[in-house]
């Protein structure tokens, strides 16, 4: 009887350190899909409601470059071409 000494503090001290850890990681992937879901949704208003949450013009919203100022692609090979390669 002497090696069941602790038995049941060591099991509950186990099971103890495996909720710490699974509830640990539920809040930290619950955590950042609210955060994607929020960035997302700001960025999704202010595209759709300039006006509201930009405080400028369409225009400024928007990000990146446009066809005027970064050129379009042109294609240097026929279509057959494209697929043989």
């Amino acid at each position: 009887m002497s090696k069941l000494s602790g038995v049941f503090t060591n099991g509950a001290e186990c099971y103890g350190r495996f909720v710490e850890v699974f509830i640990d990681g539920h809040w930290w992937v619950v955590g950042d899909a609210l955060e994607n879901i929020g960035k997302t949704t700001k960025r999704l208003l202010v595209n759709a409601y300039p006006f509201i949450y930009g405080g400028a013009g369409s225009s400024s919203v928007f990000k990146g470059s446009s066809p005027k100022a970064a050129g379009y692609a042109k294609p240097t090979k026929d279509i057959e071409q494209r697929f043989r390669d």
